[in-house]
């Protein structure tokens, strides 16, 4: 059913797969117009083409762009070519706003060598691209006025921002960060008619996960205490989130929202296989 006011626009920063590219995929069914941003080479390419042809299935606009989402520069060129669309249609309005970037660097802060650890390069690239970014496009999207009164700031968290896993720590630091933009995001947008809030989905078998060393121990635990014996999926996060995004949702603000199925309300330490 299409919900989305006309001419509503959602950027999604992560699109060609995982959260990004369902959520985009969902909210296309809803008829918001998409403006993509990912970062792929030739040998995944096709998965972003993909997701923008199932978006344009929905007879709505897909404006990908191949680009470092974190980069200064080419968040500037992005927002001019939106800009040009945007003239040319009455009304045009970006609603939402999606941080699903997933790029940081999985190494140990201390290890037997130090040259196995992380760098400051890295740690700063990982905080770069996984939390600072969130804050620049925000500001990019108010001040040049694209998103206005009823937008929606949405940014992907886990339940790695609040636990130790190994060589996890920058992206943890990442996450923990994102988290706390998004308070203080929900607090100064709030003038604004802006809502801004984490979604923080149960373990999800996405190629990000895939890279995290043991994620087959991750999937397998989240499986086990899951109310519901399975893990998340990308498209239980993009139906939330597009449900989200409707008016009646306008009081639900600086929040940390599990979608996780009740994953996270269990007691791993009782819910195991020896109490099944």
């Amino acid at each position: 059913m299409k919900t989305a006011p006309k001419n509503a626009f959602a950027v999604i920063l992560g699109v060609s797969s995982g959260f990004g590219g369902a959520t985009a995929i969902e909210l296309a069914k809803a008829g918001f117009h998409i403006i993509g941003v990912h970062l792929d080479r030739a040998a995944t390419m096709h998965i972003a083409e993909e997701t923008k042809a199932a978006i344009e299935k929905e007879g709505v606009k897909a404006l990908f762009f191949n680009v470092n989402a974190a980069d200064e520069g080419k968040r500037g060129d992005v927002l001019a070519a939106v800009r040009e669309e945007f003239n040319k249609l009455e009304g045009a309005t970006v609603k939402v706003l999606m941080h699903s970037l997933a790029f940081g660097s999985l190494k140990p802060f201390i290890a037997e060598k130090r040259e196995d650890t992380l760098t400051q390069k890295q740690i700063e690239m990982t905080l770069d691209v996984m939390a600072n970014s969130l804050i620049y496009w925000t500001q990019d999207l108010v001040f040049g006025n694209f998103m206005t009164d009823g937008g929606r700031v949405f940014a992907m968290t886990s339940g790695g921002s609040s636990r130790v896993l190994p060589t996890y720590g920058a992206v943890s630091a990442a996450k923990s960060s994102l988290e706390s933009y998004i308070r203080q995001l929900a607090l100064e947008l709030a003038p604004y008619r802006i809502t801004a809030n984490s979604i923080r989905a149960g373990v999800t078998n996405t190629a990000a996960l895939r890279k995290i060393p043991g994620n087959e121990v991750l999937m397998d635990n989240a499986t086990m205490r899951n109310p519901y014996h399975r893990l998340t999926t990308p498209e239980d996060v993009a139906k939330f989130i597009t449900l989200m995004t409707h008016e009646n949702a306008s009081w639900a603000n600086g929040d940390i929202m599990n979608v996780d199925g009740g994953e996270n309300s269990v007691d791993v330490t009782w819910w195991s296989k020896d109490a099944e």
